[in-house]
């Protein structure tokens, strides 16, 4: 068995789009104490990032020992700060003002676990410039996306009308929307070959 531990719609929209045969499953750790723990022993977002999503994997195999699990995380360093999901729409408009005119990373973090066993992992980085936007042209944009905003670390989404809100994107798509999809698909070529091969949804 293949085990996603994630109930993301856009991590597993990507891997069903790629006809990879997987089931869902959420992850119940504390992310914001690990995330903690990790920043008081110097870790960047990037390590950040790969702990989370190893932490997700190793805490949905410990229940699914002999399955493979994918682990995955993202997050979002605006210089030496992180940030996080908005809770409210009030939240992600502010978190949207702060982030205007600035350059940020994403750093997406990807691991497949067995048992208690790393098989692979792999991190990449994302960095995404707004343009100098108008509140009004925010509001809209919130509006347009709905409660989806919320789903998304930045408070938006690159796959729908928050990408107006950008000047420029360097870096892979897949990233952007939280999974690493080719070098996981490569992962998977080499340790779960079954699920890719006529893979059935």
């Amino acid at each position: 068995m293949l085990i996603l531990a994630s109930q993301s719609p856009a991590r597993k929209a990507l891997l069903s789009g790629a006809r990879v045969a997987y089931d869902a499953r959420p992850a119940h750790i504390d992310e914001r104490r690990i995330e903690a723990e990790a920043v008081a022993r110097g870790a960047d977002a990037r390590d950040i990032a790969l702990l989370l999503a190893r932490a997700k994997a190793l805490a949905v195999a410990a229940l699914s020992p002999t399955a493979i699990v994918i682990g995955a995380d993202q997050t979002l360093a605006l210089g030496d700060e992180l940030l996080h999901k908005p809770e409210t729409m009030e939240e992600a408009a502010r978190q949207l003002s702060y982030l205007k005119g600035k350059t940020h990373r994403l750093h997406a973090g990807v691991v497949l676990v067995q048992g208690d066993k790393v098989l692979w992992e792999h991190v990449e980085t994302a960095e995404l410039t707004m343009r100098e936007f108008s509140d009004a042209e925010r509001d809209e944009i919130l509006a347009l996306e709905g409660e989806d905003a919320l789903s998304s670390v930045g408070g938006y989404r690159l796959e729908g009308a928050s990408v107006r809100l950008f000047e420029t994107i360097t870096g892979d798509y897949f990233t952007i929307l939280g999974l690493p999809l080719l070098p996981l698909l490569s992962a998977l070529r080499e340790f779960a070959p079954q699920y890719l091969k006529g893979a059935e949804l």
